[in-house]
């Protein structure tokens, strides 16, 4: 009941602030046509890669591979072993395995399955790191996460969120009380906490309280199983110049790092609305660029707009 209270009241509230600014009114940019539809193989491609040898932790820093040379040409890249980086100020289009990929600037990726790495947490997690996982709705998958995952990764529950799923009139897009689907996913954010911290807990490390029960409400994206960036509402909570690793990635986010076996699934070309820059647009040798903000995926411009406004 406590959860039904916050997501109603709180809804409505924001809801409301967005009408005001001329959000949430029943209308929508995005064009009415048919979703493109892209198998995603790169699941099966890190299936047959898990043979291959990762390179060693002492090694990896190192061996960091650039996506895009200094010469503007797309390398030719091992995705499967080293993380690969683009260190390019705008997003670009580059070739990858015969397909078409939209990569965001100053991000890294690397394309392959987590289970690899085993302890995952202990070895990836600084002292006092921010850990956010995505929680379904199922109570039993929500106590195991709070109560049994986090404590073995010597993680403390902080708070937990709500993102509220909303149409483009600001309705629930189920209903609040539905036994079957909820409007709403859960977030569970916790502060790892190694045995070193105990040692050094005195040591006056400050940390931004993380409020408890906040919602982040927007029109979910037109594609299955997109999940909204959360780069700009973890901000307050992580310090400045930190490292941020998403973990089972299906997308990339500039300025972070992205680790999955479809890390790349929502970053095919056929998801984007491109606009070429207009340097160079008559060498017929120039890689394809993307100028900021000329790219929009399928419900990807209500959900940051919504998402800018409401979270």
């Amino acid at each position: 009941m406590q959860i039904r209270s916050v997501v109603l009241e709180g809804t409505e509230s924001l809801v409301d602030s967005a009408r005001s600014l001329g959000y949430l009114t029943g209308g929508t940019d995005t064009v009415d046509e048919p979703l493109p539809s892209q198998d995603c193989s790169l699941a099966a491609l890190c299936e047959m890669a898990k043979g291959l040898p990762l390179v060693a932790d002492e090694e990896q820093e190192a061996c960091v591979q650039l996506l895009v040379a200094e010469d503007g040409r797309t390398s030719h890249v091992d995705l499967f072993s080293r993380v690969t980086e683009s260190r390019a100020d705008w997003a670009t289009v580059v070739p990858l395995m015969g397909e078409e990929y939209v990569i965001p600037p100053h991000t890294a990726f690397l394309l392959s399955d987590v289970t690899r790495i085993q302890p995952l947490v202990h070895s990836l997690a600084s002292p006092n790191c921010l850990v956010v996982t995505w929680v379904t709705n199922r109570p039993s998958h929500l106590r195991f996460v709070r109560d049994e995952l986090y404590p073995h990764w010597g993680v403390d529950v902080v708070a937990e969120w709500f993102w509220v799923k909303v149409t483009t009139s600001g309705q629930f897009v189920f209903p609040l009380d539905s036994h079957h689907k909820k409007p709403y996913e859960v977030l569970v954010l916790g502060r790892y906490r190694s045995a070193a911290d105990d040692a050094t807990s005195s040591s006056g490390t400050s940390e931004v309280p993380v409020e408890d029960q906040r919602l982040i409400v927007s029109v979910p994206s037109a594609l299955h199983s997109q999940k909204p960036s959360l780069s700009e509402v973890l901000k307050p909570h992580v310090a400045a110049g930190a490292e941020c690793l998403e973990l089972f990635a299906r997308s990339l986010q500039p300025g972070w790092t992205s680790w999955g076996n479809e890390v790349l699934k929502f970053q095919h070309a056929s998801y984007f609305t491109l606009t070429p820059a207009a340097d160079g647009a008559d060498d017929p040798d120039e890689e394809p660029a993307v100028t900021p903000g000329s790219t929009s995926s399928p419900g990807e411009s209500s959900l940051m707009a919504d998402r800018q406004h409401l979270s």
